[in-house]
């Protein structure tokens, strides 16, 4: 056993959390990496790709007792694995917003609970929370997407006022646009949930191309984001927020100070595609 520091990484297999797989890896860290598809988990010197389904407490379980069985240490636990079931509130189906819920929420709830007895043990630890500004901002389509992430926001900070007992801190990471294939997965979730007889087409049409993975606005790549993990994981008095770029960080402190005014952009968007 050596003093190296371990690193958990949910959502490993693809964009923002591959990215970090390599990031943490190149910094000397050990590595567990969880996705169902465990093929697409980058390889390297001390990454452990593991198969972890965040909507299955048992493959929760069984992937926190593999890495606890392994390792003395945990420093770091980062709740990545997150997508966006995008689509108009009248129309997705209930049981697709469980699943986002589950995705986004409850399985970094599960794994947070299982991880934090190692941590309260070793009196030390942080638990990186990747959220979104959309946790403090909204749009069009996007209502259950953006109730997770303000949901993983408040249990952060709730979390954070616990832990620091015991030398714990939980933090959340808020990316903005990003160049990944998430917006193409939300837009195809869009599709997926509208009903036959949907009210909602011409509005599917202009969220559709807001977010498409070129579309303006998807600025940051999946790299910037890694690096902002690591530096959320790492810094020695850490913030309870982390932005990419100052843009990010205006966008939400509008939203947040002045609703209305965020409101009536969100509207004018919207007023301005219909002409």
């Amino acid at each position: 056993m050596t003093n190296q520091k371990v690193v958990i990484i949910t959502g490993a297999s693809n964009g923002m959390g591959a990215a970090a797989t390599k990031v943490f890896a190149d910094h000397g860290w050990i590595v567990y990496g969880g996705a169902r598809r465990v093929g697409k988990i980058p390889t390297g010197q001390d990454i452990h790709a593991l198969s972890l389904d965040v909507t299955d407490d048992e493959s929760i379980r069984s992937f926190a007792k593999t890495v606890l069985e392994e390792q003395k240490r945990i420093d770091v636990l980062i709740n990545n694995a997150g997508y966006g079931e995008n689509g108009p509130v009248e129309d997705t189906p209930t049981e697709h917003i469980h699943r986002q819920f589950e995705t986004n929420f409850f399985g970094a709830v599960t794994l947070t609970q299982l991880i934090l007895p190692r941590m309260r043990q070793q009196r030390f630890g942080r638990i990186v929370n990747i959220s979104s500004i959309g946790g403090d901002i909204y749009s069009p389509l996007g209502a259950y997407y953006h109730a997770t992430k303000a949901a993983l926001q408040q249990w952060s900070d709730t979390l954070d006022i616990e832990v620091e007992q015991f030398g714990i801190q939980s933090v959340v990471v808020q990316p903005g646009g990003t160049q990944s294939s998430w917006g193409s997965v939300a837009v195809e979730n869009i599709y997926k949930n509208l009903k036959k007889d949907t009210a909602y087409k011409p509005l599917v049409a202009y969220m559709a191309d807001v977010l498409r993975d070129d579309a303006p606005g998807m600025g940051a790549s999946v790299e910037d984001l890694a690096n902002l993990f690591y530096r959320a994981a790492t810094d020695t008095k850490p913030k309870r927020r982390y932005f990419n770029n100052f843009h990010d960080r205006l966008t939400v402190m509008i939203a947040r100070s002045f609703p209305g005014r965020f409101r009536k952009q969100v509207l004018k968007g919207l007023n301005q595609n219909k002409k």
